[in-house]
């Protein structure tokens, strides 16, 4: 497997030419098939790879799996607005770490949306660890602030070695924000 870096502000062009002709990232080239879309990717990966399953067998988690799925758009969004558009914290950024926080909750068998480590927190751990450092540091507002089940997830992740491995240093995180999403 090899792991290519991609300037999300300035993509090179054999990117969209050669690997991934909707240009977006991440992706993935596997069995000669090139797939993007985080959501969807994680998924392809749970599905098509080694190890322990990612989604319980447990029907209700799995419909809250999907429900979580269908919601990350809009998450993000609701995190990202005030950033992009450089408000302040907004109700709707409030109303969304609050339901985070209930969702959290619903099953009471470990510290992860499904009580489990699964897919669902693959899919909320890396905008939950942006936003923390750019609303942290831009704008002075703790979105684990009481939340207590968020701040145990995040404190969970950062337990998990795999996960760990992954993540970006904060400074280079403001960077990014700062330069090239024009967030300030």
């Amino acid at each position: 497997m090899e792991l290519v870096a991609i300037d999300l502000q300035d993509k090179p062009a054999w990117y969209k030419d050669k690997v991934y002709a909707q240009g977006t990232v991440p992706s993935l080239e596997h069995d000669s098939e090139v797939r993007g879309e985080s959501l969807d990717l994680i998924r392809y990966i749970d599905s098509n790879f080694d190890g322990p399953a990612l989604l319980p067998e447990d029907a209700a988690k799995r419909q809250f799996a999907d429900e979580l799925f269908a919601s990350a758009n809009a998450f993000t969004k609701a995190l990202y607005s005030p950033l992009l558009s450089h408000a302040a914290v907004s109700d709707e950024v409030v109303a969304a770490l609050d339901k985070l926080e209930a969702d959290l909750s619903k099953f009471d068998d470990g510290p992860f949306f499904l009580g489990q480590f699964s897919l669902a927190d693959v899919a909320y751990v890396t905008i939950l660890e942006r936003v923390q450092i750019y609303y942290s540091h831009l704008r002075n507002y703790d979105i684990a602030q009481g939340r207590s089940n968020l701040q145990e997830f995040i404190d969970e992740m950062n337990k998990i070695e795999a996960y760990a491995q992954t993540k970006n240093d904060p400074l280079f995180l403001l960077d990014l924000a700062k330069n090239h999403l024009k967030i300030a």
